[in-house]
C-alpha cells in the first residue's frame, strides 16, 4: 500500500529503554520513515546508532542535541544526525512535539546508549520492546571508552529552511534540497499545475503533503493527496504527481545511489 495517515496507524515505541517517543512507521526497501511524537519535556536520552538519521519538526519545539551542539528546534527548521553522532530530542517545557523521522536500513531502528559499546548486530524492535516490558534493561553493559558515539567534529547540523505551515508559499517552484550521504532530504513548493512524471524512479522515495492537494498514481495506484498525506514511492516503478488545489508544499526523504548499494550488497 503507497498511501498512508499517521492517526490511522498503529503507535509503536521502538526504543522504550532509551525514548518516550511513539508513532507510526513505515519501512521501505532501503528507508525507513516515522513520525515520532513526544510529550511535553520527554524525549531520548544521549544515544547514537550507525545509520544517517534526518529529523522534520512538524508542530511543536525540540531540545535538540547533536554532538556537542544544542539548540531549540521548531517546524521549519531541519536537522541532520550522521552516523555514529551523538544526539538527543525532547519535547519542549512548553508542549507536546511531532516531527517526521527518517533512516536508513543498513541498521534498524534501535539506539545505543552514548556510553555504551555496539552490539555485535542490530537488535530487533521486538526483542527491545520484550525485554523492556520483562523489566530487562536492554542494552550493553556501560563502557564509555569503548562507545562509538561521535560528538566533536560534526559541524553544522541543523538547517533553518523557513518551511513551516504557516509560511506563506513561494511565488513559483522552489525546492530547497540537503545531500546527506545515505539519503536526500526536500524541501518542495509547487505552483498548482505543475506536474512530475517518470516511467521509472530512480530512488525510493517518502513524501509527506504539508498543505494543498495533488493527484498521484504510484505503480498504478492513483489518489488524491492533501495535508498530512504520506506516500511511499519504490524504486523503479512509474509515477505521476501533480498539484491540483492551489500552492502545494511538501517533503521528501530519498534514497541515495550509495545507500542502496550498501543495502543490496
Amino acid at each position: 500500500m503507497p498511501y498512508y495517515r499517521f492517526e490511522n496507524m498503529e503507535q509503536l515505541r521502538t526504543n522504550p529503554h532509551l525514548s518516550s517517543g511513539k508513532g507510526a512507521i513505515v519501512t521501505g526497501t532501503f528507508m525507513t520513515l516515522r513520525n515520532n511524537n513526544k510529550e511535553a519535556g520527554t524525549g531520548s536520552q544521549l544515544h547514537y546508532h550507525p545509520n544517517e538519521l534526518m529529523v522534520y519538526p512538524i508542530s511543536g519545539k525540540i531540545n535538540s542535541v547533536v554532538g556537542k551542539d544544542h539548540r531549540i528546534v521548531e517546524a521549519g527548521t531541519f536537522v541532520h544526525v550522521p552516523p555514529n553522532a551523538r544526539h538527543s530530542m525532547k519535547a519542549c517545557e512548553d508542549g507536546p512535539v511531532s516531527y517526521l523521522y527518517c533512516k536508513d536500513n543498513t541498521w534498524t531502528l534501535a539506539g545505543i546508549a552514548a556510553d555504551e559499546a555496539p552490539p555485535e548486530e542490530a537488535p530487533s524492535i521486538d526483542d527491545l520492546k520484550a525485554k523492556h516490558d520483562a523489566g530487562i534493561y536492554p542494552g550493553q553493559e556501560k563502557m564509555p571508552e569503548a562507545s562509538e558515539a561521535i560528538i566533536d567534529g560534526l559541524n553544522d547540523c541543523y538547517y533553518p529552511l523557513t518551511g513551516d505551515l504557516e509560511a506563506p508559499p513561494s511565488s513559483t517552484r522552489s525546492v530547497k534540497l540537503i545531500e546527506g550521504q545515505r539519503i536526500n532530504f526536500a524541501l518542495v513548493d509547487s505552483p498548482e499545475g505543475y506536474k512530475e512524471n517518470t516511467e521509472k524512479t530512480l530512488h525510493e522515495r517518502f513524501i509527506y503533503i504539508m498543505t494543498g492537494g495533488s493527484d498521484a498514481n504510484i505503480d498504478g495506484d492513483a489518489k488524491s493527496v492533501s495535508s498530512g498525506d504520506l506516500l511511499h514511492v519504490p524504486k523503479g516503478v512509474p509515477f505521476d504527481f501533480k498539484t491540483t488545489s492551489g500552492p502545494t508544499r511538501y517533503c521528501y526523504f530519498e534514497s541515495t545511489e550509495f545507500l542502496e548499494a550498501k543495502v543490496q550488497a
